[in-house]
């Protein structure tokens, strides 16, 4: 545990919110090509094909070209339709006192195009994607965690919880102001570490054998809720999304913010207003050195560590705030490590 080297943690001190940016450079020019449909006089053409139209009249015994129209009418009308597409349609005059067709409702279509716009920026699949809301709305909240238990169940790679709304209010305000820190995680319990890892540990001068130390990160985002949702849109389920990410600190030390997480964990608050419950939700990456059972122990931390009104009372709270100011003088290792196994 001593062999833990605070070294490491004072570069992460200074360095972790020094982001790579990387310049983006465009090569690619996209050009705008329109297509115009445009339509002859059919009088010209009459005009200009006259002479043949007569001989034609003459050959089948009509009188003139406008019997020879007449005679051919239905064919004309059918080549005619056969011909229309939408991006030429048919020419034909329509009345100037025909109103314009309505506008689509302003209020669904921003709140569509939210939705679709968060979605597609966060990435985050809205807890209608997991579960009936419109049936769950009707159970009572121990039933609603059974059945997201269950729901998980089969998944060996997900984690997932049921958090009362007043303890996940706690948290949220905690990591609103300490969006990263670390976690220790005792060597015992991580014996699946891969063998890259430790290399990375032990050339950054953290492999002691006390605990593998993971980083985190919260974010918050708009939430995930779908417009179309049956669940009404109270004050928190309509405030935001929130996501936890862990990574190696290891990897990292080495590779920034280009670093791979292993778990990610998403909280939904869809039904926070109305059934006074928060769903977590955590995936673990595969092949990612964690296994489930390491990644639940680092979600217990949080709640040790981010819960000020409750666990994270005396030295845990005092440690994350230490974090966060770049503390390295009175943020020991030891205590962290110290403060996470107790219960």
């Amino acid at each position: 545990m001593a062999n833990l080297r605070s070294s490491a943690f004072q570069s992460l001190l200074r360095t972790r919110n020094c982001f790579i940016r990387p310049q983006q450079r465009r090569w690619a020019q996209v050009h705008d090509v329109r297509y115009l449909a445009t339509h002859r006089d059919p009088n010209q053409v009459m005009d200009r094909y006259r002479g043949k139209l007569d001989q034609k009249a003459k050959q089948e015994g009509h009188q003139d070209v406008d019997s020879l129209k007449d005679a051919y009418k239905d064919k004309i009308e059918d080549l005619r339709r056969k011909a229309t597409t939408p991006i030429t349609p048919e020419s034909s005059p329509s009345p100037s006192n025909s109103p314009p067709p309505p506008p689509p409702s302003s209020e669904a279509q921003q709140q569509a195009k939210a939705a679709a716009e968060s979605s597609k920026s966060t990435g985050i699949k809205p807890l209608g994607s997991y579960i009936d809301l419109e049936k769950t709305l009707a159970l009572p909240p121990k039933e609603i965690e059974a059945i997201w238990r269950l729901r998980h169940a089969n998944n060996p790679n997900s984690i997932c919880a049921c958090i009362p709304v007043d303890t996940y209010q706690r948290i949220a305000e905690a990591a609103r102001q300490n969006p990263q820190f670390v976690l220790p995680l005792p060597r015992k319990q991580s014996e699946s570490q891969s063998q890259e890892i430790r290399e990375e540990a032990s050339k950054s001068g953290n492999d002691g054998a006390g605990a593998d130390i993971h980083f985190l990160q919260w974010g918050f985002h708009p939430p995930a809720t779908v417009a179309s949702s049956p669940v009404p849109a109270g004050p928190l389920a309509s405030s935001h999304t929130s996501t936890i990410i862990f990574t190696h600190l290891a990897a990292y030390q080495v590779h920034g913010s280009y670093a791979q997480p292993h778990t990610t964990i998403t909280h939904h608050l869809d039904l926070a207003d109305e059934k006074g419950i928060v769903l977590m939700l955590g995936q673990v990456m595969p092949d990612s050195g964690i296994s489930t059972t390491e990644a639940t122990w680092l979600a217990s931390c949080v709640q040790r560590f981010y819960d000020f009104g409750g666990q994270a009372h005396g030295r845990k709270g005092e440690l994350l705030r230490m974090f966060t100011k770049g503390d390295a003088q009175n943020f020991k290792i030891e205590h962290l490590l110290e403060e996470a196994e107790k219960l």
